[in-house]
């Protein structure tokens, strides 16, 4: 029997959840016969944001939608577009897609970003923490995020191919407590409800098994890339980071306010809390160098502080930022491993220093630590 867990409110995540991550496809957001954007339901979302941020939570939007509001503006017909069409399509509605959330979150006084992405942003080590340094600095300025696939230059080699595992790949980079998938269903069924009456709709999913996988189908609508089997395959990637994640209805209006207030959904529970899943992926990383810190920042490391440049002591290896290297006390012993912020070069110029040395030594501003807290694991 599959993993399921008793029938708790799956609701319950999504009102406590302080960082949120919400999937919202291309068939939300705009009318597949018109192609239009829906802005009455669009202005319905904005409100719901709203409320989660005005309760303290910290929001991140994961949007589809730029190729089929460019496909309109350009007259495109439908169907599968060549490339190149399609490129074209995201460039004109992309545009379009960030103005529209910028003025239905403006009454709310919330600042909106754009931030474009490819599979090379995760792939990469050095580009996943540029893509988690922005990600995070925006949420603590208070702003919210408009993440999407940039389907101006992706192509099949380097694409996410659907927003349910960007979603979830962001979810993991920012350590989000919940991800939220908008769908045209309310859950994960048994079965495929249209065709088996006796298909029931699963409340908790405890963990991902191989008859959890077998209950997905691939049922995508006209505009969504993403069935049923790209939504269990986010989960895994959500569950393993630490993230619950809810499959609920994303068409009707406040489709948040309406989860939250006990509408249908199915919730994946997380395997870990999202720190511990972190701290267990970069301990379980090669290390490619090694820094040796003095007694001071050894003791600042067991306090929770991050390691400046100052206590360092001596660098050894080849790595570039981004990469996990060995944190050792000046006897050998090792305190932790951590991701470096600073290549091998850079690291063995500005050790010992001072943080508002380091834009004199290397001669361009840069980070004030060497490895942040949250990318080390001792």
């Amino acid at each position: 029997m599959a993993a399921l867990g008793d029938a708790r409110p799956a609701t319950a995540t999504l009102a406590d959840a302080r960082r949120i991550v919400v999937k919202i496809g291309s068939a939300l957001l705009v009318d597949a016969a018109s192609g239009r954007l829906r802005e009455d339901w669009l202005v319905s979302l904005a409100a719901d944001v709203a409320a989660l941020k005005a309760r303290g939570a910290e929001v991140v939007l994961v949007s589809s939608g730029s190729i089929a509001l460019g496909r309109g503006a350009l007259g495109l017909p439908a169907g599968t577009l060549p490339l190149e069409q399609s490129q074209a399509a995201a460039s004109v509605g992309q545009i379009r897609l960030a103005r529209a959330y910028e003025q239905v979150m403006a009454p709310h006084g919330i600042v909106t970003g754009q931030v474009l992405v490819t599979l090379e942003d995760s792939a990469s080590r050095r580009r996943y923490l540029n893509s988690r340094a922005t990600l995070g600095t925006l949420l603590g300025l208070g702003a919210l995020p408009i993440v999407n696939e940039n389907d101006t230059v992706a192509t099949d080699e380097i694409r996410y191919g659907d927003n349910d595992r960007l979603a979830a790949q962001v979810a993991a980079t920012v350590g989000a407590d919940l991800l939220v998938l908008l769908s045209d269903v309310d859950g994960l069924y048994t079965a495929n409800p249209q065709i088996d009456p006796q298909a029931r709709r699963l409340d908790v999913v405890d963990a991902i098994t191989p008859e959890i996988e077998a209950m997905a189908g691939d049922a995508g609508s006209g505009l969504s890339k993403g069935g049923m089997k790209t939504k269990v395959m986010a989960a895994r990637t959500a569950t393993a980071a630490g993230c619950a994640m809810l499959i609920g209805l994303g068409a009707p209006m406040h489709p948040l306010r309406a989860l939250q207030d006990g509408a249908p959904s199915t919730l994946f529970a997380p395997q870990l809390d999202p720190q511990a899943a972190r701290k267990r992926w970069i301990a379980a990383m090669k290390t490619r160098g090694t820094l040796t810190v003095d007694e001071g920042a050894a003791r600042a490391l067991a306090g929770g502080r991050s390691l400046l440049p100052a206590g360092v002591r001596a660098v050894t290896g080849a790595f570039e930022r981004g990469d996990p290297v060995a944190i050792r006390a000046a006897d050998g012993a090792t305190l932790g491993c951590g991701l470096v912020r600073y290549s091998a070069s850079e690291a063995r110029a500005i050790a010992g220093h001072q943080s508002a040395d380091i834009e004199a030594i290397l001669g361009y501003p840069g980070r004030a630590v060497l490895v942040h807290r949250d990318d080390m694991a001792l």
